[in-house]
């Protein structure tokens, strides 16, 4: 299960528009003489959480015997510090490096009945060196555990996993990939990245993968730009559930079957239009992916239109897309579902909805998707989001395992036998309290739609939720 971490970005985000306009000296400036920079940084975050008819009460039929309380509370928090140094060298290159740690913890069991539980996890501890070549060329090599993120964060984005045993599940403080080797070269308006990473996975399921693959984009000095990236999975024992024949029966598993799994994703921005388009904007991604060890052959992508209405107060932005990923057709001997790798699975990334996003991964899923975004001031952002989601095959998993269950007749069902899984909606609101300090709070409802109701043969009730967060970043 990927962990969602949209509070934490929302404010690193804006952390990041307040630091730049600021003009006192920057506090966690330890030291500064010649040609050493020293800096601390330190961000952590508490966060209320309120969970009521979790999953839509979905264990009270699939699990009868598990004890599962679908209306919970919970209290989760983290601390990371980190220090960093940059040090000029004579020759005009740039050595630079970073060490960070998170500790987390939650109070109450969570969504995923987990509680009063933690840990301390190294983030980031890598060395790295950056410089010109002639007039035009960059480059920028590291070595060790950092943070990265390619395109849009549909494959590469999150490398670490938080929740479960670590703690902190709704924030997911940890970002970092626990080993990447990563070379960057800028020539002009063209960057390629060339990588090898190690995820920094729970201890409990950990998978053994290893990634490498390259990305090459071309940034247009107008604001738009154009990617491709190749991922080529080296080693994993992850398995891949398939659907049974026909749909009937439990979905069959093939152990470590994501090893050799290789995934070729396309990703744009139009540059803003003049005449009738100039408010409009425009992204798409497709990825193509395939591993013929095991006869895997998936596709998954996403358009987006959005559309800001200048000169109304408040700065309203609208924004409509649909993004879809194949599931596995039970009628053929071929796998057809996508593998999500680690994407970016916030709701103004590549969630899935807002709750459903804690059910359904980028697999065997499509969903419509709108969000109305509102600023009334600098400091106060609201943001309301709708998804309606859906499944692309149906007595398919649509994830790991879910909603395989024995009908009335005594038969073994995987998936949904209806395509309409939920509608989410998801307000939300973000504050800037000082250039360090940023409260974000909001609520959520997912309303089941039929191929829910068919899992529990009844009318499920809807899944509410709350939650509100502070987080201070240095």
């Amino acid at each position: 299960m990927r962990v969602l971490s949209r509070y934490c970005l929302v404010a690193s985000a804006s952390s990041l528009a307040i630091a730049a306009s600021a003009q006192e000296r920057d506090p966690m400036l330890l030291y500064e003489r010649d040609a050493l920079t020293v800096r601390g940084h330190f961000q952590a975050g508490l966060n209320a959480v309120a969970e009521d008819n979790l999953f839509w009460d979905l264990a009270a039929t699939t699990a009868p015997g598990s004890g599962f309380d679908p209306d919970t509370r919970w209290l989760e928090s983290y601390i990371k510090p980190g220090i960093s140094f940059e040090y000029r060298l004579d020759t005009g290159a740039t050595l630079y490096g970073k060490l960070s740690g998170v500790a987390s913890y939650t109070w109450g069991k969570d969504a995923f009945d987990y509680g009063d539980t933690g840990a301390t996890t190294l983030e980031e501890a890598y060395i790295a060196i950056r410089g010109r070549l002639g007039t035009d060329a960059t480059y920028d090599l590291s070595l060790g555990a950092r943070e990265l993120t390619l395109g849009t964060g549909m494959l590469i984005a999150n490398g670490a996993t938080s929740g479960f045993e670590r703690g902190a599940l709704k924030f997911g403080p940890r970002k970092a990939w626990e080993g990447a080797a990563i070379g960057r070269f800028t020539l002009g308006q063209v960057s390629g990245t060339a990588f090898y990473l190690d995820p920094n996975e729970l201890p409990s399921t950990d998978g053994n993968n290893n990634l490498a693959g390259v990305d090459l984009r071309y940034d247009a000095p107008a604001g738009g730009y154009l990617g491709v990236t190749y991922v080529d999975v080296l080693n994993s024992e992850s398995s891949y559930p398939k659907a049974a024949p026909g749909g009937v029966g439990a979905p069959s598993i093939l152990p470590g079957g994501r090893e050799g799994t290789r995934t070729l994703g396309l990703y744009g921005r139009t540059n803003p239009f003049d005449n009738g388009l100039e408010n409009w904007t425009f992204t798409g991604e497709v990825a193509y992916q395939w591993n013929d060890r095991i006869d895997l052959e998936a596709w998954a992508g996403r358009v987006t239109a959005g559309y800001t209405f200048e000169g109304l107060a408040w700065s309203p932005n609208l924004t409509i897309g649909y993004q879809s990923f194949s599931g596995d057709d039970p009628n053929t001997t071929k796998l057809e579902r996508f593998d999500p790798l680690y994407y970016q699975g916030s709701p103004s990334a590549w969630a899935t909805g807002s709750k459903s996003a804690s059910t359904f991964i980028n697999s065997n899923v499509n969903a419509l998707t709108l969000a109305l975004r509102l600023q009334p001031s600098r400091q106060d952002t609201w943001t309301l989001r709708y998804a309606h989601i859906r499944a692309n095959e149906l007595n398919s998993p649509v994830q790991f395992g879910q909603a395989t269950r024995v009908d009335l007749n005594g038969n073994v069902v995987s998936g949904v036998t209806d395509s309409h899984l939920a509608d989410d909606l998801f307000l939300e609101y973000s504050r800037i309290i000082n250039r360090n300090t940023f409260l974000t709070a909001g609520i959520s409802v997912s309303f089941p739609g039929a191929g829910i109701d068919n899992v529990i043969g009844a009318t499920a009730d809807p899944w509410t939720g709350g939650f509100i967060n502070v987080v201070v970043n240095f």
